[in-house]
C-alpha cells in the first residue's frame, strides 16, 4: 500500500469487457457511506383517461374491465351486446412495445367499450364493462 498525505492508497486491476485497467483508490479514513436511497413515491391512483365519444356506446355494465397498465388500443375483438366467456379476448393493446390482451374476467355480455382503436389510456382506466 502506498501512502499519500496520511491516507492509504490501494491499487486494483480491473477487467471490463476484456479491457484491463489499473486503478488507484485513496482511502480517506472516513467511514464509507452509501449514497442515500430514495424510496419511490407511491403511485397515485390513476384517473380514467378522458376519451372522445366511445367507439361503441351503451349503459355501463356491472363488471368493469380496467386497464392493467398504460397503453394504446390496437384492436377491439368484442362488440357491445356480444356474449363472452371468461378468458375471451376483449381487446388488444400495445404497452412497452409489446402486444397485450385484455380478457373477459367472467362470463357475460359486453355492455360497453369505452375506447376506440388508436386511443391511449392510463392504468386503472375502465376500458369496457360486462353485464
Amino acid at each position: 500500500m502506498n501512502y499519500l498525505g496520511g491516507n492509504k492508497m490501494k491499487n486494483y486491476t480491473i477487467t471490463v469487457n476484456g479491457n484491463v485497467y489499473d486503478v488507484t483508490v485513496e482511502e480517506t479514513g472516513s467511514t464509507p457511506s452509501a449514497a442515500p436511497v430514495r424510496k419511490a413515491a407511491p403511485a397515485a391512483k390513476a384517473a380514467p383517461a378522458p376519451t372522445a365519444a366511445p367507439a361503441a356506446s351503451g349503459a355501463e355494465g356491472s363488471v368493469k374491465i380496467t386497464a392493467p397498465m398504460p397503453g394504446k388500443v390496437l384492436s377491439i375483438s368484442a362488440n357491445v351486446g356480444q356474449a363472452v366467456k371468461r378468458g375471451d379476448t376483449v381487446l388488444v393493446f400495445e404497452a412497452m412495445k409489446m402486444e397485450n390482451t385484455v380478457v373477459a374476467p367472467e362470463d357475460g355480455t359486453v355492455a360497453s367499450i369505452s375506447v376506440a382503436v388508436g386511443d391511449s389510456f392510463e392504468a386503472g382506466a375502465v376500458i369496457a364493462s360486462l353485464n
